[in-house]
């Protein structure tokens, strides 16, 4: 169980894009995941596009309550993420549904150097074949939506 209640039904996809490139790299946590605050269970199946509406869908919590909270669990100061209000999925894992979002940090440059002393890194979605297939899924619809497509 989480530490903060606010991310229990909740799972975020986090990026970097950058500013000038666009390069955008994705962080993949030590345990081989790229969701936070916590991997997703091998169970899990993404509610395919056209059964989830997201125009029509409320979002569960405002979103920079969940940056905040986020960068809290994860020991980040408090303005580093953004999360995006206009992407959201949901994700069935046994026993729940999960709403699934994805979280921009920040800054120029990514912050590899938080992560990487917890075993975590930035990946580009090329580099992360072979995740899960319910990951992959949820890694597709969010580069098309941080690219715009």
């Amino acid at each position: 169980m989480n530490a903060e209640p606010l991310l229990e039904d909740i799972r975020v996809i986090l990026y970097h894009k950058h500013h000038t490139s666009a390069r955008t790299v994705f962080l993949r946590f030590a345990d081989g995941g790229v969701c936070a605050p916590e991997p997703l269970q091998p169970l899990a199946a993404v509610f395919p596009e056209e059964e989830f509406d997201a125009e029509n869908s409320t979002l569960a919590v405002h979103p920079a309550s969940l940056a905040m909270v986020l960068c809290r669990h994860l020991g980040l100061p408090a303005d580093f993420l953004e999360i995006d209000p206009e992407f959201s999925a949901k994700v069935e894992v046994p026993g729940q549904v999960l709403s699934f979002y994805i979280g921009r940090f920040k800054f120029i440059d990514p912050p590899c150097a938080q992560f990487t002393e917890r075993g975590g890194r930035f990946c580009a979605i090329t580099e992360l074949r072979g995740q899960p297939p319910a990951e992959m899924e949820l890694l597709r619809r969010a580069y098309q939506a941080i690219l715009g497509g």
